[in-house]
Order: structure tokens, then C-alpha cells, then sequence
């Protein structure tokens, strides 16, 4: 018997939308390809971002293309967008927007007037978040989760689809601020921006060197489209083998579970919470409507869990002293739980 999810992608409805879906998936890859060579799992993992309706932590070394990245993507989804560089100067007010009183020139009343911050916006990117204070980072904490921002008592909505990207430099300390956990936890992945090939810098070297502007990016889709194909996505079926696997991968992270393996047990001193299951859960499902599936498998699961918890699982001294790094536990951990 065809359950309730799997009945909804018998209408004509949602056929039309998942043809949509398809042909502007491929537009999209097509558009952001124009400007930045290779990086393909980078940007695989933007667009299931952008699918589940979450946030995405880009960790890169200087001049490995992320602020490009993330305006390329922008622009080809057609979504407004803005930047804050982030600095430690930087006041929640910069980020969020704030009240100023304004007189009518005609009756001389004063009231006040919302100004709203670049925090009101489709796509946020936040440029070296790790750069300003705790006491800014968390004037994105309420956007990042409830959509919202309170401003003197007041709320204001933010309007829908809203994704911060945010980016920070693996290698300075001096000068930065590392984020809380609580903030940490709510980016989907923590996407690792590495060093791309010879051949794909040698394309780098000769594409950008022999043109002064960039290759235009024309926007393939529209916020209200993105809304539907975030619906879309949660529709997507998941066995209860699948979520039973991603619910055992998440609580072998934590070292006080009887099952937990012996390199978590060892290395390991928080592990991640429900809401990192549910968040594999939403980017498999987006992966493999990514992929032209409408069912989730284990290996969609399996693919994702590194991004996923490398941000919220939080290593000891032994780890430290060992030369162990997070993904490196996380790897062996991944390879203890089967399938």
C-alpha cells in the first residue's frame, strides 16, 4: 500500500512541480558553472541547503572562491541578497536593523520608524562571521531559527525562503571569535572548501586572467518557485530502516551510549542532539530528489553525515594529544556503524 507521501507524487500536480524541479536544477548548476570551476560537492551541498530551508557554515582558506560562490548562487536563484562583513566593531543593530524616531514635517508628531538591517533579505551572507563578537553573532540566532527578529519588543518576520551562508578561515585564531555551540548547531553542514585541482586552477587561471568582468549569471527561478521545491522536498518518503540508521549514527556520536564505538568513547566529549537527526533526515531527502529519486537511501544518509555532524560533535584532549581531528573520528565512526 503506496503511502500517504508516496501518493503525492502520483498528482498531476506535483508532476508538473517535480518536472519544475528538474529543469531548474539543471539550470542552476548550469548558471553557477559559468563563474566558478569545479567545487561540484560544494555546491551540491548549497542546493540541499537551500532545499531543506537551513543554513550552510562555508570553512575555506582565503581566496578559495566563497564570497563568488555564494553571490553566483544567489544570482542565479534570482533571490535578493546582501552581505555583512562581519568585524569586531560590528553592533547587533548593524546586523538586525533598529528604531529611529522620525518627525511629519507636516503635524510635527515624532513616532518611531523600523529600519530594517540587512538581516531582512532572501540570502544572507555572512563574511567572516567568526570575526565579531559573541554578543553580534547572536543578533542571527533568532533569523537563523524562528525566521524572525525581535527589535525593541517588536517582531518582524522575515520573509520566506531566508539562508544565512556563512564563512570563516580555518587557520587565524588571533582576532576572532569562535561561535557557541548553540549557533553551531543551527547551520545544516559545515562544508569544507578545499583546494581545487591543477587542472580545474589551471581553468581558474586561464578564465578570470583574460576578462576584467565576470560572465553574467541570469536567474533561473524565484523565491515563490524555491518555497514550492522546499515543500516538495519534505515530501519525499523515508523508510523507517533509513531513519532508523540515521537515528544510530547520530547517537553513536555521544559517548555515554552503551553502543557508541570505541574511538567516540575515547575521543569524543559532546556528541550531537535530535536536531542533527532531523537535519540528515531533511538533506537526504533533499539529495535524492537532487539525484531524480523519490526515496531515500541509506548511502544518501551515510554521504551526508560528515557535513552534518563535524560541527557539533566536540573532541577531548585525547583527541588533541593523539592528533585526532574531528572528521577523523567521525570517519571511523561512520565506518562502525553499518548499514
Amino acid at each position: 500500500m503506496a503511502t500517504e507521501s508516496e501518493e503525492i507524487f502520483e498528482s498531476d500536480e506535483v508532476r508538473e512541480l517535480v518536472g519544475n524541479f528538474q529543469k531548474t536544477i539543471a539550470g542552476l548548476r548550469s548558471e553557477v558553472s559559468k563563474v566558478i570551476i569545479g567545487q561540484a560537492d560544494v555546491v551540491e551541498h548549497l542546493l540541499i541547503t537551500l532545499l531543506v530551508g537551513g543554513h550552510c557554515l562555508i570553512t575555506g582558506m582565503p581566496g578559495t572562491a566563497k564570497t563568488l560562490l555564494v553571490r553566483t548562487l544567489a544570482d542565479a536563484l534570482g533571490l535578493k541578497f546582501k552581505r555583512i562583513q562581519f568585524t569586531p566593531d560590528l553592533m547587533p543593530t548593524d546586523v538586525t536593523g533598529t528604531d529611529i524616531i522620525e518627525e511629519d514635517s507636516v503635524t510635527g508628531k515624532r513616532s518611531w520608524t523600523f529600519v530594517e538591517g540587512p538581516i531582512f533579505t532572501h540570502v544572507l551572507l555572512a563574511d567572516e562571521i567568526n570575526r565579531t563578537p559573541p554578543k553580534t553573532q547572536a543578533a542571527l540566532l533568532e533569523a537563523m531559527q524562528e525566521r524572525s527578529v525581535t527589535v525593541r519588543g517588536e517582531h518582524h518576520e522575515l520573509a520566506p525562503p531566508f539562508l544565512v551562508l556563512a564563512t570563516q578561515n580555518p587557520i587565524e585564531l588571533e582576532g576572532t571569535y569562535p561561535l557557541p555551540e548553540a549557533q553551531l548547531d543551527r547551520f545544516l553542514f559545515n562544508v569544507l572548501l578545499d583546494y581545487l585541482s591543477d587542472d580545474d586552477e589551471l581553468a581558474v587561471v586561464n578564465r578570470f586572467t583574460t576578462r576584467v568582468d565576470l560572465p553574467e549569471v541570469t536567474p533561473v527561478t524565484s523565491a515563490e518557485e524555491i518555497v514550492k521545491f522546499q515543500w516538495l522536498t519534505r515530501q519525499v518518503p523515508v523508510s523507517e530502516e533509513v531513519n532508523r540508521y540515521a537515528v544510530n549514527l547520530v547517537r553513536a556520536t555521544r559517548p555515554s551510549e552503551d553502543n557508541a564505538p570505541d574511538v567516540v568513547k575515547r575521543y569524543v566529549n559532546f556528541g550531537a542532539s535530535v536536531r542533527a537527526t532531523m537535519f540528515i533526515n531533511l538533506a537526504a531527502k533533499a539529495n535524492a530528489l537532487l539525484n531524480g529519486r523519490y526515496h531515500v537511501t541509506k548511502e544518501d544518509v551515510r554521504n551526508l553525515a560528515l557535513p552534518v555532524l563535524r560541527h557539533r560533535v566536540i573532541c577531548n584532549y585525547f583527541a588533541e594529544s593523539d592528533k585526532m581531528t574531528v572528521d577523523d573520528v567521525l570517519k571511523e565512526m561512520i565506518e562502525k556503524v553499518g548499514i
